[in-house]
């Protein structure tokens, strides 16, 4: 099939084709996109956060002496920062069906996923939201290692790996506490090798993931304080990894922890292993060795500017030659169905977070991607398989029937709606089968569960 650069660039790279606004014409249009994707006015701060977590801790604390008002109070609180999730995917969902490119949403979807967070308590929902805002959005166009830093010193990172439990053997804190259990936890050092740099298969072992612990010990979150270091829980003395030696000459510093994050992200199996993550999201389940070849030589050539490698990756013949490899996952589902459907951001904006959670976040679920709940610090995985399950699909003909005619006032046409959605790419069996439907809703439906629509 040969599909033009605006339909595959807004179906491949992006959320997928809108009636309210034109697909990207070039690939400059698509890589601008990754610039309009920084934190917006709603942005969420880590100051924020702080003041939210510091205010549950104090009305849980004192509901018991202030009677019956604290206690409703707290309940109260406890309600509204339940539903944060659910405003936040309300927020992710209107910049994803506003964006006119969506290449930049979509590289929030894929670099948030590869730093995988998890918050498990009410009171620090704010705190992943801060760590989108602040690690993930700003830095989706600069170098890797400016990313990698931030992320991996976030306190929702430290707090998602258990960082606060780790405390240097030696350190002068467990010198001074020869009675509290206080040692090493290896979960940051583990997932900064294996995940989020060199990848599971890269050349080191089990020393290197342990020197790399001890260095980062002294990274630490504590809701009261401005100070993410704390050099008393540091471990003293110099720790290797890969075979360069880091601190030991003066007290411990986050400046060593900064460096063999930067050296880390600058590692040839570093290049190697994102560049595969890369083309494996937005291209193919089993991407053509040549795009990994180029986008890894890009990668280390260009020292990890981020916006070099997408350049290449936006520009590649296999974006045409594996046209869709891939299945859409669920976030990216709903929001292409949105798009689809000329529902603008403001409307989304407009409902109540508790029924973007009935209709939306219970959908995801249905899915099989509940929203930021993945099982593991992995993130979500990439294979069709895993999302074309009989319960994800059954799912997903479920939103395509019930959903549309809650979204619009008027179902479009199915035949109008045909090329709105797909434009010239719609297959020769659904052209022949949407015109005979004997409803709006079925053609409409018939559409967005179709395999066309369902995979870029």
């Amino acid at each position: 099939m040969s599909v033009s650069f605006p339909e595959l660039a807004a179906i491949r790279l992006g959320y997928g084709l809108s009636p309210l606004m034109p697909p990207p014409a070039t690939p400059g249009e698509v890589l601008d996109s990754v610039a309009a994707a920084a934190p917006g006015p709603e942005a969420v701060t880590l100051e924020q956060a702080r003041e939210v977590i510091g205010r549950h801790l104090a009305l849980g604390r004192n509901r018991m002496d202030s009677g019956s008002e604290g206690q409703a109070e707290f309940r109260a609180l406890n309600r509204e920062l339940a539903l944060m999730p659910m405003v936040e995917l309300r927020q992710r969902l209107a910049r994803a069906v506003d964006a006119p490119a969506g290449f930049g949403e979509r590289l929030v979807q894929f670099w948030s996923d590869h730093f995988t967070t998890r918050s498990n308590a009410t009171n620090t929902h704010h705190l992943r939201l801060a760590f989108i805002d602040e690690a993930i959005r700003p830095h989706l166009g600069g170098r890797f290692e400016a990313m990698l830093i931030a992320a991996n010193t976030h306190p929702m990172m430290l707090r998602y790996l258990d960082q606060g439990r780790s405390i240097g053997p030696n350190s002068r804190a467990a010198r001074n506490n020869p009675n509290r259990r206080m040692g090493l936890n290896e979960n940051l050092a583990r997932e900064t090798i294996e995940l989020h740099t060199l990848g599971v298969d890269a050349g080191y072992d089990q020393d290197d993931v342990r020197q790399l612990a001890e260095l980062l010990t002294g990274l630490v979150f504590r809701p009261k304080t401005d100070e993410l270091f704390l050099k008393n829980w540091a471990e003293p003395g110099a720790e290797t990894v890969l075979g360069r030696s880091y601190g030991g000459d003066g007290p411990a510093r986050i400046e060593d922890i900064h460096a063999v994050l930067t050296d880390l992200a600058r590692h040839p199996d570093t290049a190697r292993h994102l560049a595969r993550k890369l083309a494996v999201h937005f291209v193919a389940d089993e991407p053509s060795p040549a795009l990994v070849d180029e986008l890894a030589a890009t990668w280390g050539e260009s020292g990890g500017d981020l916006s070099q490698v997408y350049a290449v990756l936006v520009g590649h013949p296999d974006l045409a030659a594996q046209f869709r490899q891939k299945v859409r996952q669920p976030f990216d589902y709903l929001a292409s169905t949105l798009r689809a459907l000329g529902v603008s951001g403001q409307a989304i904006l407009a409902i109540e977070p508790r029924r973007i959670r009935n209709d939306f976040g219970a959908a995801l679920t249905r899915m099989g991607q509940p929203w930021y709940q993945p099982v593991g610090p992995d993130g979500w995985a990439e294979p069709a398989a895993d999302w074309i399950t009989p319960q994800g699909l059954a799912a997903r003909i479920e939103f395509s029937l019930k959903q549309p005619s809650r979204l619009v006032e008027t179902l479009p046409d199915p035949r109008d709606f045909l090329h709105t959605a797909l434009g010239s790419t719609a297959g020769e069996a659904l052209n022949w089968a949407v015109p005979k439907a004997e409803s709006a809703r079925e053609g409409v439906a018939m559409v967005l569960a179709s395999n066309d629509f369902n995979r870029r």
